[in-house]
C-alpha cells in the first residue's frame, strides 16, 4: 500500500550568522553593546555613584538642618505628706512642658512613697524656662483625685548643659510647699532637627525623585541602573474602581399576584404587588408579610 508523503513548505528570509549590535535595543540608553561585562561595569558604577550621590545628600542635610533644645525629665519618686482615701493611693504624676503633656505609669499602692523613674525626652522652644507637674490618684470609679502640684522653674544652668537633681516641694490640700517632695533630674542638650524634605540637587542632569520616610524627613532616590531617569520610569496601570451595580427591579408577573390572591382572597391586589416588590419577588418572604398586616 502506498503512502503518500506531503513536504512541509520551506521557511523563507532565514538569517543565518550573528546578531546586529543593535537588535533589541533601545536608542539613546546605553551606547556601548550590551555584553555581560558592559553591564557588570555600569552597575557597579551606578552603585558607587548612589553612595556618593547620598553621602552628598546627608553632608548638605547635616549642614542646613537647624538644632533644636531636647530637655530630659526623669521622674524618680516622690515623698507625699498624706494619703488620700480608705486604701493606699496609686498615683501618677503628669508633667505639662508648653503644649506638650506627658505621664507616667501609675505605681499601683504606691501610697505616700511613689517610685516611677520614668525618662521623658522633649523638644523645647525658645522661652519655654518652666514645667507644670501634677500628681492624681488613680482611681477605678470616678475622676482620678489630684493629690499635689507644682510649677517648676528649670535653672538657667539646666540649658548650659549642667544635669540638675534635686528635689522639690509640692503643694496641695495640706497647704503650699507643705504636701511633699518630688525627685526630678532635668538635663538640656541641642540636637539636630531633619528637615522635612532634603534639598534638590540634580544627579547627571537629571532631577531625583523624592520618596517621604517615616522618620521625618525625605530621601531622595538617585536615577536606576536601567538608565531611565526617575520620572521616567514606566509606572504600572491602576486598577480601575469597581461600579457598584444597581439591582435591577424584579419583573412580578399576573400569575405571581393571583397565586397570592388565593391565599389572601380579602387582600387587594395593588397590595399583594407592593408587598411582591418590596421582597425582590420571594413569594415566601411576601406571604410572612402579608399574615403580619392581615393578624
Amino acid at each position: 500500500m502506498a503512502t503518500e508523503v506531503t513536504s512541509r513548505p520551506s521557511r523563507q528570509n532565514v538569517l543565518i550568522g550573528e546578531l546586529p549590535a543593535d537588535f533589541l535595543r533601545i536608542e539613546g540608553v546605553n551606547s556601548a553593546p550590551s555584553t555581560p561585562s558592559n553591564l557588570q561595569i555600569s552597575s557597579d558604577e551606578q552603585t558607587a555613584r548612589a553612595l556618593q550621590y547620598g553621602g552628598q545628600i546627608g553632608s548638605q542635610v547635616a549642614a542646613a538642618g537647624p538644632c533644636v533644645g531636647r530637655l530630659s525629665i526623669t521622674i524618680v519618686q516622690a515623698k507625699l505628706a498624706k494619703n488620700y482615701g480608705m486604701t493606699r493611693m496609686d498615683p501618677y504624676c503628669r508633667i505639662r512642658v508648653g503644649h506638650a503633656v506627658f505621664e507616667t505609669p501609675t505605681d499601683l499602692n504606691g501610697s505616700k512613697s511613689p517610685r516611677w523613674n520614668k525618662t521623658i525626652q522633649c523638644n523645647v522652644q525658645p522661652g519655654v524656662e518652666s514645667l507644670y507637674l501634677e500628681i492624681f490618684d488613680e482611681k477605678s470609679f470616678g475622676a482620678d483625685y489630684r493629690i499635689a502640684w507644682n510649677h517648676i522653674q528649670i535653672a538657667p544652668s539646666v540649658f548650659q548643659g549642667e544635669v540638675k537633681d534635686d528635689w522639690y516641694p509640692l503643694s496641695g490640700k495640706q497647704g503650699d510647699e507643705k504636701e511633699g517632695m518630688i525627685n526630678i533630674v532635668l538635663s538640656h542638650q541641642q540636637v539636630q532637627q531633619m528637615p522635612m524634605f532634603a534639598p534638590q540637587v540634580v544627579y547627571g542632569g537629571v532631577q531625583p525623585m523624592v520618596v517621604p520616610s517615616p522618620y521625618g524627613y525625605a530621601a531622595p532616590v538617585a536615577p536606576n541602573m536601567m538608565g531611565y531617569p526617575a520620572q521616567a520610569v514606566p509606572q504600572p496601570q491602576q486598577q480601575q474602581q469597581q461600579q457598584t451595580r444597581q439591582p435591577q427591579p424584579v419583573q412580578i408577573t399576573p400569575d405571581d399576584i393571583n397565586s397570592l390572591k388565593e391565599m389572601f382572597p380579602n387582600m387587594e391586589e395593588a397590595a399583594i404587588q407592593s408587598v411582591l416588590e418590596a421582597n425582590n419577588g420571594n413569594k415566601d418572604a411576601a406571604v410572612n408579610s402579608l399574615l403580619a398586616m392581615s393578624s
